[in-house]
């Protein structure tokens, strides 16, 4: 066997492009970089999309009426784990009810929902360890309420106050928690999914068990900055997981106006990373409205609304749960009752507490402060000092 370099020049341009020929039993065969195996046709064969069989659903639990296991093999937590799943998603969801309500009274500016997502998000973070790097887009509160963050530190944030960890610059549901291995959400689409990459690539180079997780949706999915992070992946062979949770619409714009071809998880293999398509409401197979500026019933037919709503990943769970014998219609009553009044209480709570004092809009950017925001704040003081009657007085 003779290996020979060649450089063939381009009869289009003035450039020369490298091969690799490998010559064996008189037979020349062109080796592109690149690419697993060079593979010969004679046969004019284009794949067309229709062609190609549609990516199955992976779930333990079956449909929505049965609510059965499946006989597949699969690893069920124990007991204890499920109840706290369960009532994570329980406490999600009136957490999520409060604020959203809250929103609508005016009492905080802004609020994202996760109803809907509650398997997905509690279900994939419940099979994470605890310092895996987690990299949220805005709706994965339920990870980090499976994680610790309390409702009380939740509401602190949307109405960012003294004890809000951010301390009241960033808009609502912009959490964060370095403790609990969470980076801070940002507002930008996509924008933490290459960062997630850089974090992967990171835990690789100084040879460290964790990996980076990162969750966004489907209309994200869209942006430049996700082809460039899969690509960079892959090819550096990061340990990372994308979780792309695909609930139909990026606002008003539906899946199906986005893609053509078998959706997002074609995406993944296409650059060579393994991909697994798993239905986002068995909490169970996820294991192993979007905004309220949003309305989306001028885009999604009302019996799409009642259908999800009707059979939505806690009931799901429940029947599960029942079958078993570890919850009951009794304990339900009972939890959500507790539940809410705690989280009524501590609402209360947050929403009377003091802001931030003002002069911290200026730290945390610079270690030392630069003259241009030096002037600002000055400005600033002497703004509040002339209109002190329109401010509070500890403001």
């Amino acid at each position: 066997m003779i290996l020979n370099n060649l450089m063939i020049k381009c009869p289009f341009k003035n450039i020369f492009v490298k091969y690799y020929c490998v010559r064996k039993n008189n037979i020349d065969k062109i080796n592109y970089i690149g690419l697993k195996n060079t593979i010969y046709s004679n046969i004019l064969n284009i794949v067309e999309p229709s062609s190609t069989k549609s990516r199955p659903i992976f779930r333990v639990l079956q449909t929505f009426e049965e609510c059965v296991e499946t006989d597949q093999p699969i690893m069920v937590p124990n007991n204890e784990e499920l109840i706290k799943m369960y009532k994570t998603m329980v406490l999600l969801s009136i957490m999520d009810k409060i604020l959203y309500e809250s929103q609508r009274q005016g009492r905080i500016s802004f609020y994202m929902t996760n109803e809907g997502e509650e398997a997905l998000q509690i279900g994939s973070v419940a099979g994470l360890k605890s310092d895996d790097l987690i990299y949220g887009q805005y709706r994965e509160t339920g990870v980090l309420l499976y994680r610790g963050f309390t409702p009380e530190q939740f509401m602190d944030q949307c109405f960012g106050n003294i004890n809000d960890k951010g301390r009241g610059r960033q808009m609502p549901v912009h959490y964060g928690s370095k403790d609990l291995n969470f980076v801070t959400l940002s507002s930008p689409l996509a924008t933490q999914i290459p960062q997630a990459v850089g974090s992967a690539y990171s835990f690789k180079m100084l040879k460290k068990l964790r990996c980076a997780v990162v969750y966004f949706g489907e209309g994200a999915a869209s942006e430049g900055d996700t082809h460039a992070a899969f690509n960079f992946a892959a090819t550096l062979d990061c340990p990372i997981i994308f979780i792309c949770r695909n609930n139909g619409y990026a606002i008003s714009t539906p899946a199906n106006e986005q893609y053509c071809g078998d959706g997002i998880v074609s995406h993944g293999s296409g650059y060579g990373i393994a991909t697994i398509r798993v239905d986002g409401n068995d909490i169970l197979a996820m294991r192993g409205h979007h905004s309220t500026s949003d309305d989306s019933t001028a885009y999604r037919p009302k019996e799409e609304i009642e259908m999800w709503a009707k059979n939505n990943p806690i009931t799901k769970f429940k029947l599960f749960l029942n079958k078993r014998k570890l919850w009951n219609d009794q304990d339900d009553i009972q939890y959500e009752n507790i539940v809410r009044k705690e989280l009524l209480e501590t609402f209360t709570i947050s929403s009377k507490k003091k802001k931030p004092d003002w002069r911290h809009m200026f730290s945390d950017v610079y270690n030392n402060q630069p003259v241009h925001l030096l002037e600002q704040m000055k400005s600033l003081e002497e703004h509040l000092k002339e209109n002190s009657q329109h401010y509070p007085k500890d403001f």
